[in-house]
């Protein structure tokens, strides 16, 4: 009896995806469904800004602004590549002109000022761009006399731009602590991971500061630190729980709660409703 060998067809690509903590193969479809969280230990996956703002405004209601607000090389800075090179690379693949997304948007009807980073772009990193348009952000709560919130994502600092990236965590506080003096209530929502120059400025100074389950909050990372003391770290230290149990964070709450907190806490600060 003669037998015909058939080749193995291919299993398409991107049909599933690995989970980054527990390595579980997930139906992609079924990890889109379920934002983005795996199902098997509830890791938390990273998500661009655009696809936060999807998960979190009202439908057609986000109306971005600043969007003329690019990213230069002031320094000619050089690494493995040029900087220039970067930019240009990290905007064609995402399609955004920078690490932030922001502009105007509602929660359950509710007006909202919001500025997302999105670690897609070079780590979310803060350079001039990020902080102006964090800043502008917050200027345009003062504006509409409405609430902001700020979705952090980011690996702080872009080293690219120097001593200009630093300042912009001035900057951010500054805005922020003028828009607190003046009456205006903000909402910081902390992402894995988030850490460096971010959390030392806006990430922490909101009323409000909310965590995702298990993300990563910090200012150096928890290598850097424990080679620097040459002790060993505590459980989970600069996990979100970590520092809700040392009072650095308000709560934890998880994605697909997400939308819903913030719409109460939106209820809370008395905000206004779009006639």
């Amino acid at each position: 009896m003669a037998f015909r060998i058939r080749k193995k067809k291919d299993v398409p690509g991107g049909l599933f995806s690995k989970c980054k903590s527990c390595g579980k193969m997930i139906y992609s479809k079924e990890l889109e469904q379920n934002l983005y969280v795996c199902t098997e230990c509830n890791f938390h996956s990273t998500v661009s800004a655009r696809k936060r703002i999807e998960i979190t405004a009202d439908p057609g209601t986000f109306n971005e602004h600043f969007t003329e607000l690019k990213p230069e090389d002031r320094l000619d800075f050089v690494d493995s590549v040029p900087y220039s090179e970067k930019i240009a690379k990290s905007q064609e693949r995402t399609g955004n002109s920078d690490a932030c997304l922001a502009g105007l948007c509602e929660i359950d009807g509710k007006e909202v000022a919001m500025a997302v980073l999105d670690f897609t772009f070079m780590g979310g990193s803060m350079g001039e761009v990020v902080g102006e348009k964090i800043t502008r952000t917050v200027e345009l709560a003062t504006e509409n006399n409405c609430p902001m919130i700020i979705y952090s994502a980011s690996g702080g600092a872009r080293m690219h731009e120097g001593a200009i990236s630093l300042m912009q965590m001035a900057k951010t506080c500054g805005a922020l602590k003028k828009f607190s003096e003046a009456g205006g209530l903000s909402i910081s929502v902390l992402t894995n991971p988030t850490t460096g120059g971010v959390t030392a400025s806006f990430a922490m100074v909101c009323d409000f500061t909310i965590a995702e389950p298990e993300a990563l909050i910090g200012f150096a990372g928890p290598r850097v630190i424990q080679n620097t003391i040459r002790q060993d770290l505590p459980e989970g230290f600069q996990r979100s729980e970590f520092l809700l149990e040392h009072g650095q964070v308000d709560c934890i709450v998880s994605r697909s709660e997400m939308r819903a907190r913030l719409s109460l806490l939106l209820e809370y600060m008395g905000a206004k409703r779009r006639a």
